[in-house]
């Protein structure tokens, strides 16, 4: 069978809340680190939500 193109990553979310997605890449089309303006519902604004590895 063939290997998958797509990893899962997480998006945590920079407002030191515990917060997080996970969101889907693929690292042969995209090189650079995800980085997203989202909603985190724990802070109750819009924040920065950067690109880290599921443990």
């Amino acid at each position: 069978m063939a290997k998958k193109n797509t990893i899962l990553v997480k998006l945590v979310s920079t407002a030191k809340t515990g917060f997080f997605f996970v969101k889907k890449k693929n690292p042969k089309k995209l090189t650079k680190k995800l980085n997203f303006r989202k909603y985190d519902p724990v802070a109750r604004k819009h924040v920065e939500f950067k690109e880290e590895k599921i443990k």
